[in-house]
């Protein structure tokens, strides 16, 4: 089992902007961890791989409104973000999903 690059530090181009309220960024954090747990486990079927990305994905899109409450949204930035993000962390892992596949239940 592998664990994830310890000096790589997730979203953290939305952490260095006021735009994003730290604890909804942490809240997308999280979403993505579970991602990497997941991988941390070993676990290399693309279709698992890909179910918890949808699952990560459709939890971030929830929080959209409460991004809005807070007079953030997620858009272009945070968008760019969580892809790279996503995309770093599936090669990191040797995963081969294509990034527009990884995040396809994006609604953002």
């Amino acid at each position: 089992m592998k664990a994830f690059d310890p000096n790589y530090k997730l979203l953290d181009e939305m952490y260095q902007d006021e735009y994003y309220p730290d604890f909804l960024v942490d809240k997308v954090k999280e979403e993505l961890q579970k991602v990497i747990r997941l991988l941390e486990s070993g676990e290399t079927d693309v279709g698992a791989v890909q179910k918890i990305l949808d699952e990560a994905v459709c939890g971030i899109n929830d929080l959209q409104e409460e991004f809005d409450e807070n007079d953030s949204e997620i858009e272009t930035v945070a968008r760019d973000c969580i892809g790279v993000t996503v995309a770093y962390i599936l090669e990191w892992f040797g995963i081969p999903i294509d990034i527009e596949e990884a995040i396809r239940e994006r609604d953002w």
